[in-house]
Order: C-alpha cells, then structure tokens, then sequence
C-alpha cells in the first residue's frame, strides 16, 4: 500500500513540475513547435505507453496531419494525412469526444496504413481532442498502454491537462500568425501591402550577391482607373483590382511576389531573374490584363490596360529605394505617353 501511495506521490510530483514548466514555455514564446515537442516529451516521461502522437486539423483540407511523434520513426508518416471522421483520431477530431480501445484490431474505425507503413501494430488506443471554446483543433493519440482502465484512473487527468495546454499553444499561434498576415496583407485583395515589400526587398537586397545574382522589380498601375471608380464605384472598383491581382498571379511562379503597392498599383518581385526574363513575364501580364474581361458577374464586362516599368538590381540601382524610384519613373514615363506598354532603360 506504501509503495502505492509512493508511487501516486511521485506522479503527481512530476505531473505538477510538467505543468509548471509548460505554463512557463507558454507565457514566454509563441513558438507552437517548441512547447508542442515539449509538452509530448512529458507526455512520454509521465505516461507508460509505445508511442504517442499529436495531430493538427488543417483547416483548409480537414485532414488531420502528424505534428509530433514519439516512439516511431517520422520521416514515414510525415506526409500522412488522415481525413477528419476517418480512423480513430478523425472520429475524435470530428465528435470531440474521447476514445479508450483496449482491442484496436478488432475496432472497424482502426486506420491500418500507419501500421502498415511502419511495421508497427497497434493493440489499443487512447485518443483525446484539443479543445478549446468549442473548436477542435486536434488530437493526442497514445498507442498501446497496458491496462486502459488503469491509465484512465491515473494518467488521463494528467493528459487531459497536457491537451488543454497543447490547445492553447495551437490557439495563441493561429492568433498571432492572423495578426502578423494581416500586418502584411492588403485588406480588399489579400496580396501583399507595402509594408510587407520593403521588408522582403531588403532582405533580398541584402542576399547580393552570394545567393542573388539579379533581382528585377515591375511597378504597374492601371491605366484611366479613375473611370472605372466613376462609371462602376469604389466597391466594383476594389473587386476590379481584385481579379487583377489574380491575373497577374496566374502569370507568376511560386518565386515571386506580388505586391498590392496602394491605390490602382501593384509591384512585381522577381528574385533571381535577369533583365531579358524580367521583360518576357512584364510582357505576359500586360497581354493577360488587356485581353481580360473584369467585372463579369456585375455588368456586362469590362476591359482594362495597364502600364509597366522595369529596374534591374545592381544594374539600375544600387539601393533597394532607389531599385522602387526607377522602376516607378519608368512605368510614369510609359503612362504619360502611350500607355499599355513598359518601360525599362
């Protein structure tokens, strides 16, 4: 009975600690990765079982995806993902209500490709959600414990605590990432804003010339946008620049970036890419914005041009300020006389 007690004291000595460092983790950085890793290393010290994992929801895709794993090799399951309402995990993630299954072999909702891919066979499973204010954002799954009406008399209220932990990790990230796009984005088109393009041209600059030989910038502004605010208003206006915006998107690779500059402009960076390259995509998105049809769903379609002007970095400049102010001066230069067209030196 002694050695019981002694035992019971000894766990909730170090459940206690566990928390008590992980609310100190919390209060002191917004790294999700980090108290995620530590808050699973506790779940391993406290808690006798093979391996134990913990699952994100994607929100976009509602698949639930591999976080952090103890006790099996990542690297094979690290592009996994389990649909919500599949499996054991995606049953907790879609109800939020926990699972104990002392047979997981003989349990239909077992999802065998973990197993499958890792050689590993799962005898029973605990699986409880990350909660918090009624939105689930995950789950803790622990593998193969030796008796599941033991571990729920002794361990679950300390796992329990470690989710409620793990969700309000999760939470205060989402918060903070929301915070940091929305210091960086353009509220009508979703593109980057200045802001977000003088910090990212910096850092590029600052990359020459070791990992960047050339760096072009495209300034482009819609030309007679004026007419269109006045024949169709503001509202119709923003949706214009909207579609725009995706316009330009569609004839960009995943290296570059768009910039909703203010008003009726945008920038283009383009890492990398030469003088030659640069005029090839300005001349690709020219042709696509003037052979668009815009507004579609309001009216019966409307056609725009726009103007362009083209800097090379080191050739035309030498400062990230004045990369902005040539390729600015040459797409003015091009408004100011034929429009629809690009200017460069």
């Amino acid at each position: 009975m002694k050695d019981n007690s002694d035992n019971t004291n000894a766990l909730e000595s170090n459940a206690l600690l566990a928390c008590l460092q992980i609310g100190k983790i919390l209060t002191s950085t917004l790294n999700l990765n980090e108290i995620l890793e530590l808050i699973m290393s506790k779940v391993s010290e406290l808690i006798e079982a093979q391996n134990w994992s913990l699952f994100l929801i994607d929100e976009r895709t509602q698949e639930l995806t591999f976080e952090v794993v103890v006790g099996l090799d990542k690297e094979l399951i690290k592009t996994m993902r389990i649909p919500v309402s599949q499996g054991i995990a995606g049953t907790v993630a879609q109800t939020g209500e926990p699972l104990f299954i002392a047979d997981a072999q003989n349990d239909p909702r077992l999802n065998r490709k973990v197993d499958q891919v890792t050689g590993f066979t799962t005898e029973s499973v605990i699986c409880i959600p990350l909660k918090i204010h009624g939105t689930i954002l995950g789950v803790i799954e622990v593998i193969n414990v030796d008796d599941i009406e033991y571990f729920k008399s002794t361990y679950l209220p300390i796992l329990e605590i470690l989710a409620d932990y793990a969700a309000i990790a999760i939470m205060n990230s989402k918060y903070f990432s929301k915070i940091q796009r929305m210091n960086i984005t353009d509220e009508y088109t979703g593109l980057f804003n200045a802001r977000y393009l003088h910090e990212i041209l910096g850092q590029l600059v600052a990359k020459y010339p070791k990992q960047i030989k050339s760096l072009a910038v495209i300034f482009m502004d819609v030309d007679n946008f004026k007419n269109v605010v006045d024949s169709y208003g503001h509202l119709s206006g923003s949706k214009v620049l909207k579609e725009i915006g995706q316009t330009i998107s569609d004839c960009l690779s995943a290296e570059d970036i768009l910039i909703k500059y203010g008003g009726d402009e945008y920038v283009i960076i383009l890492p990398r890419c030469n003088k030659q390259n640069a005029l090839k995509v300005a001349e690709e998105i020219r042709q696509a914005i003037s052979s668009s049809i815009y507004l579609k769903s309001e009216t019966k379609g409307i056609q725009v041009t726009a103007s362009f002007g083209l800097a090379i970095y080191p050739q035309d400049a030498k400062t990230e300020k004045e990369l902005l102010i040539k390729a600015d001066n040459f797409m003015y230069g091009i408004k100011k006389t034929s429009k629809d067209g690009i200017g460069a030196a």
